[in-house]
């Protein structure tokens, strides 16, 4: 099944690109598309305990099991003010 993966911030400049469309199997999670994502760009490792997740624009878990044409969103934390 196909998903598109949107990237935010610092992920988006990992890389270098807002979105991404990639080909899972049947049954895949977020955190499925998560793993795919760091062993691809292992620079975003370093936010695997504190990214958040929202599938179809709804905030969801990393278990959150994934269907065909699902938007997929990461996002990093954010600091400023």
């Amino acid at each position: 099944m196909r998903v598109t993966v949107r990237l935010f911030a610092r992920l988006r400049d990992i890389a270098g690109t807002s979105d991404l469309a990639r080909d899972v199997p049947a049954g895949s999670t977020a955190a499925d598309v998560w793993r795919a994502l760091v062993m691809e760009f292992p620079e975003m490792a370093r936010y695997d305990s504190s990214i958040s997740t929202a599938v179809n624009a709804d905030y969801a878990k990393m278990t959150t099991s994934l269907a065909d044409n699902d938007e997929i969103a990461f996002l990093p934390p954010v600091s400023g003010g």
